[in-house]
């Protein structure tokens, strides 16, 4: 998966919507100022999201941006897929003509991790991300678990020991 900047910056500002939906409109300077993320960066993202209906702006005073569905309706693949990020780890983009016009030797296991990725991240739903412990996997049991909001990550890897 080539998940650049783009995608990272258009799930973070989605997430610091989605936790102030509450309040009324966002800013975008708003989000800007908080996350650290260019303004003119995130008009562009915003502009291809409210065209995917992920969000809605608000004009005038008082103005910003609203969801444009509920929080457990959206998921991180509608967000990187609105903002034009591929979910790709072949390097054929999946055509498997990724070796001189053939099939590379390793192209069904990157197809294989697109669909895992693309799964896993359809499951993951911006209400899941608002509010919520952190999901941590481990490496030892190859399964995740919640961190308490007091826990740290050395915590939760020393508990997995």
């Amino acid at each position: 998966m080539r998940l650049t900047t783009k995608g990272r910056f258009a799930v973070t500002a989605m997430i610091d919507l989605a936790s102030r939906h509450d309040g009324g409109p966002v800013t975008l300077n708003a989000i800007s100022e908080r996350q650290h993320i260019s303004l003119s960066y995130l008009e562009q993202l915003f502009g291809r999201l409210r065209r995917c209906n992920l969000v809605k702006s608000v004009r005038g005073p008082g103005g910003g941006y609203r969801l444009g569905r509920d929080m457990d309706e959206i998921t991180v693949t509608d967000i990187v897929l609105a903002v034009d990020e591929p979910i790709d780890a072949t390097r054929c983009s999946g055509r498997g003509n990724c070796n001189n016009a053939a099939q590379c030797m390793t192209h069904d296991l990157w197809s294989n991790l697109n669909r895992r990725m693309y799964d896993y991240l359809n499951s993951v739903t911006l209400g899941a991300l608002v509010g919520r412990p952190t999901y941590v996997g481990s490496c030892l049991s190859g399964e995740g678990q919640a961190i308490p909001p007091q826990m740290g990550q050395g915590q939760v890897q020393a508990q997995a020991i």
